[in-house]
Order: structure tokens, then sequence, then C-alpha cells
């Protein structure tokens, strides 16, 4: 096989399982970078977009709760149109901060380093949380207050920095908040689309000229996106029925083994 499709499938792989787990999908994207060999800049939009086929992984996965959503809106539910609120409200954070912060959070991708500190902290911080946190209140995200859901949406922005895990900050979060661990996955879950899709189409703005001019074009976008969309749909079920079982722990351990192997690879490489 084609070495370019080759790493165009290996990435789409590493993106579908690790976008909707607490182990950070950038930090891994950059990590492969580096142990690949490949340039970063050059597959930087791609890894973005084809964040958008495990989005369409979870609204094909929760098709009916989002058609029940829909319904409901229609309806005039107070359920449904709390559940569009609360996750809006948690992405203003997001949306603001990654704007306001976007070049620097650029510069940060360039740093296979702060991926493996972050790794390692993050699998600490899942840990310490694990253990602590016992009052878990609100068993749907509709129920879950304002407040707490505006508290979630800053503590998501902390996975700007890479390495963190947008879906673990915004799971931990809302453990720390008393959202129980299967609603608080979904809910990570339901946040990633508004949060991806704007992140796919403020750099689409920015560089989309580089598709057409790169060497990473449409076809390998494509292909990219299919493969993490199949993927993402594997994972996911897995992933809920396990944390909603045995919690977040495995994948702490996993953060700080792979976080420390990445950091010594690194120092002596």
């Amino acid at each position: 096989m084609d070495l370019h499709y080759l790493t165009v499938i290996l990435l789409g792989i590493v993106e579908g399982l690790t976008e909707f787990l607490p182990v950070s999908s950038t930090g891994h994207l950059i990590l492969a970078s580096e142990l690949l060999g490949y340039d970063a800049a050059t597959w930087a939009m791609f890894n973005v977009i084809i964040q958008l086929g495990a989005i369409l992984a979870v609204v094909v996965l929760y098709w009916r709760t989002f058609w029940a959503v829909a319904m409901g809106l229609v309806r005039r539910e107070p359920v449904s149109w709390r559940f569009l609120r609360n996750l809006l409200i948690a992405f203003i954070p997001s949306a603001v901060i990654g704007l306001a912060l976007h070049d620097y959070i650029e510069m940060l991708l360039g740093a296979p380093q702060v991926v493996a500190w972050a790794l390692m902290i993050g699998g600490v911080a899942i840990l310490i949380i694990e253990q602590a946190v016992k009052d878990q209140r609100f068993h749907g995200i509709a129920d879950i207050p304002v407040a707490r859901v505006l508290g979630i949406g800053f503590i998501q922005c902390i996975a700007m920095i890479p390495g963190v895990s947008r879906s673990g900050a915004t799971i931990m979060g809302a453990l720390t908040l008393g959202v129980e661990r299967r609603t608080a996955a979904e809910f990570s879950f339901f946040l990633a689309i508004p949060t991806m899709l704007g992140a796919t189409v403020l750099e689409l703005l920015k560089k989309g000229d580089q598709i057409t001019s790169g060497t990473v074009g449409w076809s390998s976008i494509a292909l990219g996106f299919v493969v993490s969309f199949i993927v993402a749909l594997l994972v996911i079920r897995w992933f809920v029925g396990l944390v909603s079982k045995h919690g977040f722990a495995p994948f702490a351990w996993y953060r700080i083994v792979a976080g420390a192997a990445a950091l010594i690879w690194l120092t002596f490489r």
C-alpha cells in the first residue's frame, strides 16, 4: 500500500479510537507524527476535519435521542429545551476562548513534550477525582443546573492544552459537579458535536486553501473520515459499558504509562 494512504488509515484509526476516550485524540495524533516521522503541519487540517467522522458516529448511535429532542422542541417540551440549552451553554466557553487563543493553541500543537506531561498529569487527576467524588445527583443532561453546565464548559477549555483530552476534561468536570458516570460520558459525546464542528469551520476558514494546494487533498480526508467514523462506532458503546461498570481508572493508568513512555522516548531518541 502507498505510504501516504497507510498514514491516512493509521491516523483515522487513532482518531476514531481516542476521540471519545479520556486519553486525548489530539495528543495521540501529535505523538503519532513524531513516531512515524511525517510532517505534522502538513496533516494538521486533515487531523481536525476527520474528527467529524467520529462526530457522525455519535449522531448515528444516538439518533433516537436526537430525534426525541427534536420532536420535543417542536412540541415545546421543557426537558428538550433544557437539553438543548445545556449543550449550547457548555459550548460557549470553548467557542470564546478558542477564538481568543487560537494562535497560542496552534503553537502548543508542535510540542510533543507538553502532550507527554499532560497525559501523565491528567491520569493522576482522573485517579484522584475517581476516589474523591461521591455525590452523583444528576442522572440526565437536561437535569444539570445552568451554573454547573457553565462550569463544565469552562473545564472543557483545559483540553486546549494538547494531551489533556476534551472528553476527559468534560467527563471529569461533570463528575466533580455531581453528574453520574454514564451521563457525564454521554454529555461529553454530545458536547463534542458543536465543539468539533466549530473547530473544523474555524480551521477551514483560516487554512482552507491548503486542501487544494497541499499534498493532503479531499480524497485523503474522505478516507480518513470514513475510517475514523467506523472505528468510533465500535468504541463508543464499548466505552459507555466499561465506565458504567469499572469507572475511568483503566484509562488513567494507560495515560500515565503512555505519557511516561513518550517522555522517555522523546528525551533519548
